[in-house]
């Protein structure tokens, strides 16, 4: 009976109408209809969790002044600085130190509280003590190995760079496979001399062996790297290689002979005198090299012509880096620690530099080419313009008029917030927004706009937390300028 009591009460039940795409009932309107992405949760990846100092440099320099390696034919003239150091005008001795302390001056400007070391033109033993010293002082944190190799011979396919015995008679091979032995992981390495790009193969092909006798050696207990200490991966180690396996490097008499290290240790220097040497300087009337020499300023002072464009310079590359590297690569290279980051930047620099004399710089991890990104146009104007003022500044002394180049990427930016944003592609000057923090001048603005962006939504401030926004808004939080408060509420 309750059963059919049951049955017989379910079927006194009214029926609901069934929904009919005809007649809509309810939540019919544009803003029910469309695709509901939800809230994404994001990914804290912006949060740099291992942060990384690179606290020792070895400089390892191989010159062995006025002796030419037996397996290069040098030109006549050819390019014969080395850290801006002419190694002929004075002693050899004299010289190679002079270079030596000239090339620790240059790192020094990018990480001034790394302790250094210098090698110079070593036996394999001296090398190995310096390295294996660096890495036990350095425990977990980064290495940095710096080598010139322009007074050996080129390295060997066997995976070897060459160094000296200690009588200077005989030049003595160093196997790749000892070096990374004895640096450790992390670290990273800078190759200055011809077919480089052999070096970063042979480390990869060493790595790779050790990580599978690493595996055969799990398996097997009776395998004697079973009994050691397991040795460190190379995967956290990064290359800078002046060029490919088969190149050489450029002989040009104009040129330094160590371009490469020029271009990552002493970027805005040779950026100006290779701009002088391209055909578009005739533009730019009364222009020399003696003239650019006497550029005023200092590079860490914006306020200065020299440092206006140090400025500039920092904020293009670092631009053209977060516009074509996958964000986690990025991170890696240009977040993660301050010299990597600075050599880096200054990397893209020599990409497009000795790229013109044929030669293809080299790094692992491999970055895609960036040399004829449309940004280094916004770098040449810069130089054009500040380059324009020499003559005038240095002969009347008039005033240096600064570059309209921050205000224009930001009314870029301003143009890709009104029209751009339909298609949610990053904004190309994300990057320079974050520069332009710096700026009083510009700093209101540059707010304003942020702000506008950030609320666009959790993939705006995604992308502005990936760039490295956070630091700086964290710092401006701490301003005593009124005017800058309801913006950084906002944006906070």
């Amino acid at each position: 009976h309750l059963i059919s009591d049951a049955h017989e009460w379910m079927n006194e039940i009214p029926t609901v109408p069934t929904y009919s795409p005809a007649k809509p009932l309810a939540f019919m309107k544009k803003r029910h209809c469309e695709k509901i992405e939800g809230s994404k949760s994001l990914a804290q990846s912006w949060r740099m969790k291992d942060r990384m100092k690179t606290v020792s440099v070895a400089l390892v320099l191989c010159l062995n002044v006025g002796v030419d390696p037996p397996d290069v034919v040098k030109t006549t003239p050819c390019a014969r600085l080395e850290c801006w150091i002419d190694p002929l005008s004075m002693g050899p001795q004299k010289a190679l130190e002079t270079i030596g302390a000239n090339l620790q001056k240059q790192y020094e400007n990018w990480q001034p509280r790394a302790r250094y070391k210098q090698s110079l033109d070593p036996t394999v033993d001296e090398v190995k003590k310096l390295c294996t010293s660096l890495r036990r002082n350095a425990k977990e944190e980064r290495v940095l190995f710096h080598y010139n190799g322009h007074g050996v011979p080129r390295p060997t396919v066997n995976g070897e760079i060459w160094v000296f015995n200690k009588n200077y008679t005989q030049y003595i091979p160093l196997s790749i496979y000892d070096l990374q032995t004895w640096m450790g992981s992390p670290s990273i390495f800078v190759y200055d001399c011809s077919n480089a790009g052999l070096i970063v193969k042979s480390f990869k092909q060493f790595a790779l062996q050790r990580e599978q006798e690493l595996e055969v050696a799990a398996i097997n207990p009776n395998h004697p790297l079973a009994q050691m200490p397991l040795p460190p991966s190379m995967k956290n180690c990064i290359q800078l290689a002046a060029c490919e396996a088969s190149e050489l490097l450029p002989m040009i008499p104009d040129l330094p002979a160590d371009l490469f290290t020029s271009c990552l240790t002493t970027p805005i220097k040779i950026a100006l005198r290779w701009f002088c040497m391209q055909k578009s300087v005739r533009l730019v009337p009364g222009v020399t090299l003696d003239l650019i020499e006497k550029i005023p300023g200092r590079l860490n002072d914006r306020r200065t012509p020299l440092g206006e464009l140090n400025w500039i310079f920092t904020a293009i590359t670092d631009t053209i880096a977060w516009n074509v590297l996958p964000r986690d690569l990025f991170q890696k290279l240009f977040r993660q620690d301050l010299l990597v980051a600075s050599l880096f930047r200054n990397f893209l620099l020599a990409e497009r530099i000795m790229r013109s004399y044929n030669c293809t710089p080299v790094s692992s991890p491999r970055l895609p080419p960036t040399y004829m990104h449309a940004m280094w146009q916004a770098w040449d104007l810069a130089v054009d313009i500040c380059l324009s003022q020499l003559p005038t500044i240095i002969e009347e002394g008039t005033a240096f008029r600064h570059s309209p180049f921050f205000a224009e990427q930001l009314t870029a930016f301003q143009v890709w917030l009104t029209m751009g944003v339909e298609n949610r592609n990053p904004p190309e000057q994300l990057p320079i927004v974050l520069q332009v923090l710096l700026s009083q001048v510009h700093r209101l603005r540059a707010l304003d706009l942020l702000g506008r962006f950030l609320d666009l939504g959790p993939w705006a401030v995604s992308l502005a937390l990936s760039v490295g926004i956070f630091p700086y808004v964290l710092k401006l939080l701490q301003s005593s300028a009124r005017e800058l408060r309801p913006l950084l509420v906002f944006i906070w």
